[in-house]
C-alpha cells in the first residue's frame, strides 16, 4: 500500500498544481459540452503520493444532490480523462498518475458546523445529527 507523505516535496506540489489546473479545465469543459446547465465542478484539492503513480483528485460540485451522480460519470470516465491530461502534459511529465477522484465535503461540513453554533442544528436537541458526518 501506497502512504501519502505528511511533507509534500516541491516537485510533487508542482504535479499536483498541474494536475489541478489541468483535470478543472477538463471537466468545465465537459459539463459545459454536456449541456450540465447550472453545475459548478472545481477541484478543491489534489494530492499525488512520493512515487508520484496516484493523484487523489477532490472535487467540489454544486448542486450538492447531484454530486454523487456526476461522481460516478466522472470515475467512468477516468480513462479518457487522464489520457486528455497526458496529452496536455507530455512535455512536462513522462508518466501520468493513476487519478482516483473523490467528493471533497468540508464545505458542507463547515456550513453544519456554523448552522450548530448558530443554533439552527443543535446535535443536542437532536442526535441523528451526528451520524451524517462518518469518517471514511
Amino acid at each position: 500500500m501506497l502512504y501519502f507523505c505528511l511533507m509534500e516535496s516541491n516537485r510533487q506540489k508542482k504535479i499536483a498544481g498541474i494536475i489541478q489546473q489541468d483535470v478543472a479545465d477538463v471537466l468545465q469543459r465537459a459539463a459545459s459540452e454536456g449541456g450540465l446547465r447550472g453545475v459548478i465542478i472545481s477541484v478543491s484539492k489534489v494530492s499525488v503520493t512520493v512515487d508520484l503513480s496516484i493523484a487523489k483528485v477532490y472535487l467540489s460540485i454544486f448542486p450538492n444532490d447531484k454530486a454523487n451522480e456526476l461522481l460516478e460519470g466522472i470515475k467512468s470516465n477516468t480513462p479518457l480523462i487522464r489520457h486528455e491530461l497526458s496529452q496536455r502534459t507530455r512535455h512536462q511529465l513522462r508518466r501520468m498518475p493513476h487519478l482516483d477522484f473523490f467528493i471533497d465535503d468540508s464545505l458542507e461540513y463547515i456550513d453544519g458546523i456554523e448552522r450548530s453554533l448558530k443554533g439552527k442544528d443543535n446535535p443536542l436537541d437532536n442526535p441523528d445529527l451526528l451520524s451524517k458526518r462518518k469518517k471514511s
